[in-house]
């Protein structure tokens, strides 16, 4: 059983703290921008699950976000300040660690089944006086959930005093459980996720302590309770990106969506590209300058259509590194070829390129141009691309199409410097009056002041 397979966008980042290799193996491909997906998280959590304390206490958080341990966790070196003293003082004890810079969302929203799953315990609800009457037992498994409440800095609490007590809340009952030797899994996460997402998680004494933290994304209808089970919708499912390899993998290619016109008649090759076994890549190639991947359909718009995306990788003397480019994108079909310049999507040759539309259609950013009109369009959604420094089959971290300065950050800049012109322009005439220097005196003569011609 694995955690899911709904596709979201946001990604968790990830630090497991721990000095032991008894419940996680050394993990080799958490480079940055590696997304852990839903299979690879539930390889991660196995061990613990398994080899582990079968006691597993989930700390659930209404809200919870990456800015709560930048702005009160003590990040800045005020650790006296901290807010969550006793989460970082249990962490840095912690013997067993892991470190996963980026986890796919939905498969932590859907922790609570799979523990329930994999303990084969129904959760109970607890807080920490019906902790200390219960009895637990090493040898049958117990999942127990304790509510964090989370109140925003309009309601009768500041977020850092809540957080604080929530974070006392734990320190009690991880001493309790301490103080009673048993050994336990603790993992701290929200019930809804906030803005960012982070996930902090060791082993404490006999137990694991997680700390998963979602991004502001909508809820999965019906909760945390058994969407895991659900069938998904084909739209919302997670496949696996297009990998040409020789001795290893070379070149890594992905599309939430991706469809193409001929004489303006769509057609969808999501389904035909990705996740498909026997897929024709024939023609493609690959070296340390040069890549070219060539997907070939049969029959599509009643003949045989090969794609062809071709990259190509050079040194840049002026930044000192180096840097690739999509040179063209070609259609070939009946002995024509159809090309697409491409050149705006680049970057450094360590990174992958991504882009939330890649299209032709000018409404969708019309990246792919063609100097002559033509027959074909196309439309990549949530496009990822990288043909060079590929580690295994996960994406590096990548360099996205959207630019710094969105329409309302222009906005603010253009009021701020229309406000600060006011600003000069009314200091100016401020500095610029001056006083009087001559004044009336009622027991001299009347200051007569002649006119000049």
């Amino acid at each position: 059983m694995s955690l899911g397979s709904q596709a979201m966008q946001s990604h968790l980042a990830v630090s497991l703290l721990s000095t032991s290799r008894d419940l996680w193996a050394p993990v080799a491909d958490t480079y940055e921008g590696h997304i852990t997906r839903d299979m690879q998280l539930s390889t991660y959590l196995d061990p613990a699950l398994e080899l582990g304390p079968r006691n597993v206490l989930l700390f659930l958080q209404d809200k919870l976000s990456i800015e709560d341990f930048t702005a009160y966790g003590g990040v800045f070196g005020n650790k006296q300040d901290s807010a969550f003293s006793n989460l970082e003082n249990a962490l840095d004890l912690a013997p067993s660690s892991l470190v996963l810079p980026a986890v796919d969302w939905y498969a932590i929203s859907t922790l609570t089944t799979y523990l329930q799953e994999k303990l084969g315990a129904s959760p109970l609800h607890v807080d920490l006086a019906t902790l200390k009457e219960l009895k637990l037992n090493a040898s049958f498994p117990a999942l127990l959930l304790i509510r964090l409440p989370y109140t925003a800095s309009s309601g009768l609490m500041a977020p850092r005093d809540v957080l604080t007590g929530n974070d006392e809340v734990i320190g009690q009952v991880l001493s309790t459980l301490k103080s009673e030797d048993v050994p336990y899994t603790a993992a701290l996460t929200a019930v809804r996720p906030s803005r960012v997402c982070t996930l902090l998680a060791g082993a404490l004494g006999h137990g694991v302590v997680r700390s998963l933290v979602a991004r502001d994304v909508p809820m999965v209808a019906g909760g945390l309770g058994r969407q895991l089970l659900h069938t998904q919708v084909a739209s919302s499912a997670i496949h696996p990106p297009v990998s040409y390899n020789d001795t290893a993998p070379r070149i890594l290619f992905w599309a939430q969506n991706f469809s193409v016109a001929y004489k303006d008649e769509w057609k969808d090759l999501t389904s035909l590209t990705f996740g498909v076994e026997n897929l024709n890549l024939t023609g493609s190639s690959w070296n340390d300058s040069f890549a070219m991947l060539s997907l070939t359909y049969e029959p599509l718009f009643g003949a045989t259509v090969t794609f062809k995306f071709i990259l190509a990788s050079r040194f840049y003397p002026v930044s000192a590194r180096y840097w690739f480019t999509m040179e063209r994108l070609e259609i070939h079909s009946n002995g024509s070829v159809a090309h697409f310049n491409v050149s705006q999507v680049t970057g450094p040759s360590i990174y992958s390129f991504h882009c939330e539309y890649v299209s032709s259609l000018s409404k969708k950013g019309n990246l792919l141009v063609t100097n002559v009109p033509s027959l074909w369009q196309m439309t990549l959604h949530d496009f990822q691309i990288q043909a060079f420094n590929v580690t295994g089959e996960q994406f590096s971290y990548a360099s996205d199409c959207a630019g710094f300065f969105s329409p309302g950050i222009w906005m603010g800049l253009l009021t701020t410097l229309f406000m600060l012109f006011i600003f000069t322009y009314g200091l100016h005439m401020i500095l610029s009056l001056k006083t009087m220097d001559r004044f009336d005196d009622h027991k001299g003569p009347t200051i007569t002041l002649t006119q000049i011609v």
